[in-house]
């Protein structure tokens, strides 16, 4: 196994650092991440997804959150430290979840 893949391996399963939900949602607002995914993960299609719909791994948070895709700009350690990352995974973590569309007896 080559070394890269051996540390991409052990990162990916890495746990997540004890984040702090209620200062990850202080921390998550005044970013702004709000802006695009909603005061409470909802997302919209024209500004950005739901965060509240499909847990990650905290590994990919934080991959996506240092090197984002499409229009998310990257957060990286000068703009947001480890801590204060961990800190909104526990809020994103904390949200709940939506209910799923069999459950609701007027959709059976």
């Amino acid at each position: 196994m080559s070394v890269v893949l051996l540390f991409v391996t052990l990162f990916m399963q890495t746990p997540a650092p004890r984040g702090n939900a209620a200062d990850g949602k202080v921390l998550y607002q005044k970013i702004g991440c709000y802006q695009c995914h909603g005061l409470e993960g909802q997302g919209a299609t024209a500004t950005g997804p739901r965060l509240s719909q499909n847990p990650i791994t905290y590994a990919r948070f934080m991959a996506y959150i240092r090197k984002p895709t499409g229009e998310m700009p990257p957060y990286t350690e000068k703009v947001v430290s480890d801590q204060q990352a961990a800190d909104i995974f526990a809020f994103i973590q904390s949200l709940p979840r939506p209910t799923p569309p069999e459950s609701i007896p007027l959709l059976k």
